[in-house]
């Protein structure tokens, strides 16, 4: 490692400290001090910081890395043979076969080992998933599918083949977008495998990434249970309670590994889990090498969200080749069980037998602008006509070319309204009436500059609020996991006085719908979240949305940004950006790199 190259890492501004002083380490632990490798091993913990599973060296070799935009200052990197060759001699660097170091080379990938082994651990258990076979009874499933599907009991209908599948593998992965019925499909599920196991009932456990996604889970299966076409003591199997998959897996502070893994499976015969395209790769690894043996899991999700904010985007890649067909045999029953009459692919994979799509939306109609700009989005088409549609629920205004952003007057009556709740359970239900997204932190478009806007236009209308400080009707956002306190990352609180003693607090809505309050002084990082990012706002659904894109083309701006902030929104989205920068960035999408789609696509079959 030469002093020079540590120089001029310390002047980038692309680097983090973690990753300088990553590289440091690697190469002191090593005792190898070559460039090549301090360059490799600074870039595995940069790429990783922005969501990467791995760098694929191929991408970056004879480039120069970590270049500022502006100065385009950078440091060159070697050829690709060469840099593979000085690799692959260091002690640093292990391989598929000596996976006992701080860095692994798998072809012309390089892992944080820790990561190589999360994406393996994680293939293997899918593997084994899809690949399991499990008796099947299909006359029963046909006759119990015809029951819970009474409006289709001779058609095709995608959820019936999604529950179908469900019945008949032991890994079922359900995408759709908002309104396709994914909880609906999951309730049938769960009341279908009831029903053919017969008393004792199998243990169903539900489980979702976060507190705001499971408490959603919660009070919809709670509702579809009651309207089930299913005999009282089938759905008093399913649950009704969610947890978050940090508890359900006991994930624990200071510890490496959570209460559950291989040495100790969790007590349960089928997993849900809702909101899958948020989990990322560390976590969705630690929960499937948690499941017992025999244990069925269900993913529900929509594969062109966002992905996680964390490492990896795992949902996306199980999902990396949908719509392929099924195989002969599985087509076969599915004919027979569920009136299924889709092609048959000799080549289909086991995976691909896992995999079901939900297309059709019972929330948007033919005529709305929401579920058109969805689609639009979603198929990487010009957005732009949907605005000129004429659709009530869906508007763009153009930035204002005389100066920044500013928050309109709907924005400060609609969060002005929170601040009228009788209550703290109130206030948190009308968070969800409107909420301004954007696409990134910084800029006069940016959640910072939104979130003072905001509150400046509250203070004006003389509502007692103050910028930056601790308030009743204040929403909080949580950027920092608490295992103790039991708020985690992305969670959405609001400051209120307790109705006892009047002292101000923090209240959460928990996983079971109760509600949950910490002293302010307790909380973990947090921030003001009148707006947030449309990546924060995952997992949760709005009324009207706000959407303000930034002035100049940005690299978080893609399909997959676009498409989730329309799809948070209920009844009606605004969009507020030049019309050229959404068509750029919609024809792009937000590739991360990773082995796992390849490790799955290759070795199931």
């Amino acid at each position: 490692m030469t002093a020079e190259t540590l120089k001029k890492m310390a002047q980038l501004k692309t680097l983090r400290d973690l990753d300088r002083h990553f590289a440091r380490w690697v190469g002191v632990l090593s005792g190898d001090v070559s460039e090549p490798l301090t360059l490799a091993a600074a870039l595995a913990s940069q790429r990783l910081g922005e969501g990467d599973v791995c760098v694929d060296l191929g991408r970056f070799a004879g480039r120069r890395l970590f270049a500022d935009p502006e100065t385009q200052d950078g440091l060159p990197a070697p050829g690709l043979e060469s840099w593979i060759e000085v690799l692959g001699a260091s002690a640093a660097v292990g391989t598929p076969e000596t996976p006992e170091r701080p860095l692994i080379l798998d072809g012309t990938r390089l892992y944080l080992a820790r990561y190589w082994h999360f994406e393996k651990t994680l293939a293997d258990g899918l593997h084994r998933l899809a690949s399991a076979s499990i008796p099947v009874d299909l006359e029963r499933i046909e006759a119990a599918l015809n029951r819970l599907f009474p409006r289709a009991p001779g058609e095709q209908d995608d959820q019936k083949t999604a529950a179908a599948l469900a019945a008949l593998r032991r890994l079922c992965i359900v995408s759709g977008g908002p309104g396709t019925g994914k909880t609906h499909t999951v309730a049938v599920i769960l009341a279908l495998i009831a029903e053919l196991a017969g008393p004792p009932f199998p243990r169903m456990v539900l489980a979702a990434p976060t507190g705001k996604a499971a408490a959603r889970l919660t009070e919809a299966i709670r509702k579809a249970r009651e309207q089930l076409p299913a005999a009282a003591e089938v759905r008093s199997a399913i649950p009704t309670e969610a947890m978050t998959l940090h508890r359900l897996i006991q994930v624990r502070p200071g510890r490496a590994n959570p209460g559950h893994g291989p040495d100790n499976p969790l007590h349960l015969d089928l997993l849900v889990i809702d909101e899958a395209s948020m989990i990322d790769l560390p976590l969705m690894s630690r929960t499937v090498a948690a499941l017992p043996e025999h244990a069925r899991l269900i993913l529900l999700g929509d594969k062109d969200q966002l992905a996680s904010v964390e490492a990896g985007n795992v949902f996306a890649d199980l999902c990396a080749k949908p719509g392929r067909g099924y195989s002969p045999a599985l087509c076969a029953q599915l004919k027979r069980c569920a009136a299924y009459d889709g092609p048959a692919d000799p080549a289909a994979t086991a995976l691909d037998d896992c995999l079901a799509l939900l297309e059709k939306s019972y929330r948007f109609g033919p005529h709305s602008g929401i579920g058109a700009l969805a689609r639009t989005v979603r198929a990487g088409a010009d957005p732009v006509p949907v605005f000129d549609t004429g659709a009530e629920d869906v508007t763009h205004v153009a930035p204002d070319p005389a100066g920044p952003p500013r928050t309109p007057e709907a924005a400060v009556d609609a969060f002005g309204a929170i601040f009228k709740a009788a209550d703290p359970a109130q206030a948190l239900a009308r968070l969800e009436n409107f909420a301004i997204l954007c696409a990134t932190r910084d800029g006069a478009a940016g959640v910072v500059g939104s979130n003072s806007r905001v509150e400046m236009g509250l203070k004006a209308t003389g509502l007692p609020v103050e910028p930056g400080g601790m308030y009743r009707g204040r929403p909080i956002l949580v950027t920092r996991n608490d295992y103790r306190l039991g708020v985690f990352n992305g969670d959405i609180g609001i400051l209120w006085p307790d109705p006892i003693d009047g002292v101000l607090r923090a209240w959460f809505r928990q996983a079971d719908g109760e509600l949950k309050s910490i002293s302010p002084g307790r909380l973990p990082a947090h921030e003001t979240a009148f707006a947030m990012t449309v990546h924060k706002a995952q997992g949760s659904e709005f009324d009207r949305v706000l959407l303000l894109l930034p002035d100049r083309d940005v690299r978080v701006l893609s399909r997959e940004l676009i498409y989730t902030a329309v799809t948070r929104a209920r009844h009606h989205i605004e969009i507020r950006g030049d019309t050229g920068l959404i068509r750029k960035a919609t024809a792009r999408t937000a590739d991360r790199a990773s082995g796992l789609a390849k490790r799955l696509w290759q070795t199931t079959g």
